[in-house]
């Protein structure tokens, strides 16, 4: 049987391919491209000469039983997207998840991915983050992602192209407020840039500088911190009026701890558990 390999492939500067990458990729019998002719220039730069077929968004499950066939035939794969680590907002999850249901090889090849790039150098917390990928073109449903996040505590990331950048920042600024922002931008090119400020402020960089809402986006965003938090003792999950309150109108403790995380922020488990205590105590 032949192996897949998930190869992760540089995300601007080509000097990011790593050895056991590039061998890889010069050793398959073929490679399954997101888009041909970007990845052809990247073949050419490291003499990797195996056939390129498309794997993308629209043709994804009908190339399955083709590559099953080249697996069983003994064919190694390699499986790679315009830029970065396979499958991160990115084809090749069809394609993974049915070949591994059917017992057959499939092995990463780690690499660059504009996800934790950007992190490593945004000086976010980075301890807990929650990816959210690229929010939705149309505004409601941004908006509505959002407000769901206005009590996450975690640093959240999302990705956002040039001609929606404005419409993200104008929204966070409705909905989170004045929350801490890192933009990262053209990660690896001649022209990276890291820029941080609230959105607002961001908002009022690009009205200065036009240059500044080009090139695909990071945008990673400070989470919430609770008002008063002191102390665990005497800070957000000191209260218990609001708890106590919920349980009494017969609310259960899973949607009251969340009901407390959204109005007074805090990690939701902490809030379960204080609930459960309460109701263990009536």
């Amino acid at each position: 049987m032949g192996i897949l390999y998930v190869v992760a492939t540089p995300i601007g500067n080509l000097d990011d391919i790593s050895g056991r990458a590039r061998q890889i990729l010069c050793q398959v019998d073929l490679i399954a491209a997101e888009d041909t002719r970007h990845s052809a220039r990247l073949m050419q730069h490291i003499g990797a000469k195996a056939p390129l077929i498309s794997v993308h968004d629209h043709n994804e499950s009908a190339r399955i039983e083709m590559l099953c066939e080249r697996l069983q035939a003994g064919q190694d794969v390699a499986l790679i997207s315009d830029a970065g680590t396979p499958l991160i907002c990115d084809p090749g999850y069809h394609v993974v998840n049915a070949l591994r249901s059917r017992g057959l090889g499939v092995v990463p090849v780690p690499g660059p991915c504009a996800l934790i790039t950007a992190l490593s150098a945004a000086g976010l917390p980075t301890d807990r983050f929650r990816f959210e990928g690229f929010p939705s073109a149309k505004r409601a449903a941004r908006q509505g992602l959002l407000k769901t996040l206005r009590a996450e505590t975690a640093t959240v990331v999302m990705y956002e192209s040039p001609h929606r950048i404005r419409y993200l920042l104008e929204d966070i600024v409705d909905t989170l407020g004045e929350r801490p922002l890192v933009l990262a931008r053209e990660l690896t090119k001649t022209f990276e840039t890291f820029l941080s400020g609230t959105a607002a402020e961001l908002l009022a960089l690009m009205d200065e500088d036009a240059d500044q809402t080009r090139g695909e986006f990071v945008v990673m965003i400070g989470g919430h911190v609770a008002a008063d938090n002191a102390s665990e003792e005497e800070g957000a999950f000191g209260s218990t009026e609001l708890l106590e309150a919920l349980l009494e109108e017969g609310v259960g403790v899973k949607q009251a701890a969340g009901v407390a995380a959204r109005l007074l922020g805090g990690r939701k488990q902490q809030w379960y558990q204080q609930a459960q205590t309460l109701k263990e105590q009536r």
